[in-house]
Order: C-alpha cells, then sequence, then structure tokens
C-alpha cells in the first residue's frame, strides 16, 4: 500500500515494480489466453482475423472416438495416480517431519528428486525398467510412474502444513485412550487435510498433463489427451486441438482456484488452533 511518508523516489519505485509485475503477468498470460478464440473460429486453420464464430470444433472434439478415448484414459490415469502419491507422499512426510535419523536429508532428496530431473530421463528410465517385464505398453506402468512424479509435491505441501502442527493435540488424543492409528485419522489427519488435498491437486495436475513418459510407456491403446494433442501437433493440425487446449485452460483455472480457497482454509484452520 502506498504510504503517505514515501519520498518521491520510493513513489516511482513503487509504481515502476507494479507496472513490471503486470507487463510480466502479461507476457505470460497472453500466449494462452490467444488459443482461446481460435477455438470458437468458424474456419479450418488456427489464424487470425476470425472467420466467425462456430462451436465445431467442439463438436469434433466430442464426437471424435479418439479424443474421447484419450481424455478417457487421463481420466482413469491422473485419479489413481494421484491417490497412490496422496497415500505415499503424505507418510513419508509425516515421518519425515517427526523422525529424526541418519541419511534425513538424502532421504528427502531422493524422495523429491523426481521433480528435479528433466523427464526425459524419467521417461527412458522408465522404459529400460518397465520393457523387460513385458509392462511397456500398460496402464499400470503409466499410473505407477505417474505418481513417482507426483509424490514430491504431496511431500513438499504436507511437510509445509506439518511444520505448524501443535503436537500436543495427538498427546491429548493419546491419553484419552486413542491409539496412534486413531489419533492420526481423527486428529492429524482433518488437520493436514488442506496440505494433503493441495499436494494431490499438484500431482493431479502433473500426470494429467505429463506427456513425455508417455511417449514412451503408452501403447495405442493407453494414449492420454496431452498424448493426443501432441499427436495432433505432429500430424494433422486442427482447430480440436485448440477447443482441447481451453478446456485444459479452464480446467487449470479451477484447480488455481481451488489450491487458492485451501491455501486460505489452511491458514485460517492453523491461526485457530491452541497454543
Amino acid at each position: 500500500m502506498l504510504s503517505p511518508y514515501m519520498s518521491p523516489i520510493e513513489r516511482v519505485w513503487f509504481y515502476t515494480l507494479r507496472i513490471l509485475c503486470a507487463l510480466v503477468l502479461l507476457f505470460l498470460i497472453v500466449p494462452v489466453l490467444v488459443i482461446v478464440p481460435l477455438s470458437f473460429n468458424s474456419g479450418s486453420f488456427l489464424v487470425y482475423p476470425l472467420q466467425g464464430f462456430s462451436m465445431r470444433w467442439y463438436e469434433a472434439l466430442f464426437s471424435s472416438a479418439d479424443w474421447m478415448r484419450s481424455l478417457k484414459n487421463s481420466m482413469l490415469i491422473a485419479p489413481a495416480a494421484t491417490a497412490l502419491a496422496m497415500v505415499f507422499g503424505t507418510l513419508a512426510a509425516i515421518g519425515l517431519t517427526r523422525g529424526e535419523f541418519r541419511g534425513k536429508a538424502l532421504v528427502m532428496t531422493l524422495l523429491i528428486s523426481p521433480m528435479v530431473v528433466p523427464v526425459v530421463i524419467v521417461g527412458v528410465a522408465s522404459y529400460l525398467f518397465f520393457a523387460p517385464l513385458g509392462m511397456g505398453n500398460s496402464y499400470l506402468s503409466l499410473i505407477l510412474v505417474h505418481a513417482v512424479l507426483g509424490v514430491p509435491f504431496v511431500i513438499i505441501t504436507v511437510s509445509a502444513t506439518l511444520q505448524g502442527f501443535n503436537q500436543n493435540l495427538v498427546r491429548a488424543a493419546a491419553s484419552l485412550g486413542a491409539s496412534p492409528l486413531t489419533a492420526f485419522f481423527r486428529v492429524t489427519l482433518p488437520l493436514i487435510a488442506p496440505g494433503v488435498i493441495s499436494g494431490a491437486l499438484f500431482a493431479f495436475a502433473t500426470s494429467f498433463d505429463e506427456v513425455v513418459v508417455t511417449l514412451f510407456l503408452a501403447g495405442p491403446e493407453q494414449i492420454t489427451l496431452p498424448r493426443q494433442m501432441f499427436s495432433g501437433i505432429r500430424e494433422n493440425l486442427s482447430p480440436t486441438i485448440a477447443a482441447a487446449a481451453t478446456l485444459l485452460i479452464g480446467f487449470s483455472i479451477a484447480l488455481l482456484l481451488t489450491l487458492e480457497w485451501l491455501r486460505g482454509r489452511s491458514e485460517k484452520m492453523r491461526t485457530q488452533q491452541p497454543a
């Protein structure tokens, strides 16, 4: 907020910084939003100016067997991978936050390494691992690798939530006769739920948008929506891709709004915890 006691130089810097931030935001967002009007173009090419308004490409999207199969695969693989990432990521975060042991930093580094290792390396390594097992073109291999890619996001968000967790609540539950498992499900999990759900949403978005690993592991029957879009760009460029991209943009916006709501809820619950 602009203070009345700011010097002229501070006022100039105040407005300059905000103008620069707005320009950077436009630079990042405008190229994404440009594709949205093209999905409603009546013409057959991804060009401006638009030739007219039409929903033909959305109709083509939902009436295509290939696009619907890829969407079905994405809606099968992403939730399954998210569930695995949520379970294992939450358990790993609790163990790393509460436990003290040798090599803790090394274990943490290994668990979050899929976030920083190039996805191409993960794809090649996954193919070399699953191909000899006869699982190169299977849903199971895709779900497992997508879960591995999502685990770091769950670990980070849950660990951040646990930093402000009041352990006296768990001790109080134990003093009242609750077993560790009961205390976890009745006390710990409800309080860290915003972090768990936030990590799950990140894991879901990562799996739903993943294309490189899918190129290595997916067969014709396991093609996901991003893989179908990639094939369309290479083989037959059609405004149907713009329609699919617009739906993904809307989906991403919904995820971001959900994450912001969860962040506010987590902050509210943290401030309301008894000391």
